[in-house]
């Protein structure tokens, strides 16, 4: 098990220019490492001075990287690709630091970020363009054209993947980003920063601007910032796609979830309970594709005893990593204690789990499963955002499906089943946007998108994929007809 060490980075400032421009003009944000309980940074609480000058560097450097041959612009994408996996566990132990993960898991979610980046290094063909003969003699060409300044508002569980999701696109689409990092998590955008200044990304192409919610609403509201795409909790996506859209922009906002798996007797027990496992604790629960409800139809005992039996294992510092906040702790606490307070049972406690021995401090809790709930119980149908696995029961896949389209999220759903009947009725209704089959995480992978449904997403269209290469860009269609001439040269021809 790696034991991540305390470290002070000091100051930070926001990054425009290429340059790290430290302020004392505002007050100071202080950053807690989750594992210690103690402050690691500081950064700047920005304001809306501080985006027009991120948005004025922008501005300009869009002039000339608008214009940069895409090919190069791939180009500096392979060299920040190869700049993070040389430097990959540095930058795993700054995340794990800053938001609390395990190594492994951080190290995980770089390597997905970096899948998009290899999909962004492939633009030059997705970005080709299409020409066709309309008509005799009419030749419509049509091409993908970047918007301009675009912004990222992300979110503190993956402070390098979901950047990692909208930056490469973006900028090799032609734009130039203003990064909006979580206020709890912003050391690793600066880390990204100066990869891309290694990778010879001009000036002004990419800046971060730390800060809290004075200046997500700069951001919403600053005319020169024509996109804006945001991950986060439902409640605010909300009000980032309204405020953005009320104000001309183009948006997309990734809010939260309440996903389900449906589990059958059929199903292959050891995968299943592992499926159920990861699915529910990975990153501490702290993510929106954790399935937090498993719905068992009929008798699952024989799974559920499995599932228990792999929990029970799980090392707290090893397997699984701390909550992002003392805040957070007691939130999902409190869902616990109302769960049993309600009559649920409560197969296994993280409120009882031992805090690793290398850690004295911390925001820690383990595993939780709680059986037989309500399927009207908040610990059913809000999102607790920590390593808490709800089971329902019932009798028929007729009501697992109601139970999952009752839900006001969307994100995704999943059965474990060996039927293909089964995964077919799950497949063809659930009102969710990702959908897995015996896989309890079904995120896709680049070409194909991110994106929930309902509640889950603000905004048409996904986050990666073709879907994010159209939302970074404009279609431009040039139509063209040349007339017949009677010029001298066309006797040689």
């Amino acid at each position: 098990m790696s034991v991540i060490k305390i470290k002070d980075f000091g100051d930070y400032g926001n990054w425009i220019n290429n340059n790290d421009n430290k302020t004392s003009s505002v007050k100071s944000l202080k950053v807690l490492s989750p594992y210690f309980d103690k402050q690691i940074a500081t950064i700047p609480d920005s304001n809306s001075h501080h985006l027009d000058e991120a948005v004025n560097a922008a501005s300009n450097a869009f002039l000339s990287w608008s214009k940069t041959n895409i090919r190069d612009r791939a180009q500096i994408m392979s060299r920040f690709k190869s700049i993070i996996e040389d430097d990959i566990d540095n930058l795993a132990n700054i995340i794990a630091l800053d938001n609390g993960k395990t190594i492994d898991d951080a190290l995980g979610s770089i390597r997905r970020g970096v899948e998009v980046i290899d999909f962004a290094i492939s633009m030059p063909n997705v970005l080709k363009g299409e020409s066709s003969e309309v008509s005799p003699g009419i030749n419509c060409v049509m091409t993908h054209e970047p918007l301009g300044v675009v912004a990222g508002i992300t979110p503190f569980n993956f402070p390098v993947m979901v950047p990692l999701w909208m930056i490469p696109l973006a900028i090799t689409a032609g734009n130039t980003f203003i990064l909006k990092p979580s206020e709890q998590t912003p050391l690793a955008a600066i880390k990204l920063a100066e990869y891309l200044e290694q990778a010879g990304l001009p000036k002004g192409v990419f800046n971060v601007v730390h800060g809290s919610k004075d200046i997500v609403e700069a951001i919403c509201d600053n005319s020169k910032i024509k996109a804006v795409a945001f991950v986060g909790s439902s409640k605010v996506a909300e009000i980032v796609y309204s405020r953005s859209t009320q104000n001309k922009k183009r948006a997309i906002c990734l809010g939260g979830a309440k996903n389900h798996m449906i589990v059958v007797p059929d199903a292959d027990v050891d995968s299943t309970a592992k499926g159920l496992l990861a699915s529910s604790m990975g990153s501490a629960g702290q993510r929106c594709m954790a399935a937090s409800v498993a719905v068992g139809v009929e008798d699952i005992d024989h799974i559920i005893d499995q599932l228990i039996d792999e929990a029970k294992r799980y090392e707290l510092g090893k397997d699984m990593g701390t909550i992002i906040s003392k805040t957070s702790l007691d939130r999902i606490t409190n869902y616990i204690n109302e769960a049993e307070k309600m009559g649920a049972k409560i197969l296994l406690d993280g409120r009882k789990a031992s805090r690793p021995s290398d850690y004295s401090s911390g925001y820690w809790i383990g595993p939780t499963i709680l059986d037989y709930v309500d399927p009207k119980w908040k610990c059913a149908t809000e999102e607790i955002f920590g390593p808490v696995l709800t089971i329902i029961r019932v009798d028929t896949i007729e009501k697992a499906m109601e139970v999952e389209n009752n839900s006001q999220y969307g994100n995704a759903a999943a059965v474990f089943t060996t039927s293909g009947e089964i995964a077919k009725i799950v497949s063809d209704n659930a009102s969710s946007g990702m959908i897995g089959i015996n896989i309890g995480v079904p995120v896709p992978r680049d070409p194909f998108s991110f994106g929930g449904w309902n509640e889950s997403k603000y905004g048409h269209g996904d986050i990666t994929g073709v879907s994010g290469v159209s939302f970074w860009t404009n279609l431009k269609k040039t139509t063209s007809r040349w007339p017949e001439s009677s010029q001298e040269w066309k006797k040689y021809f």
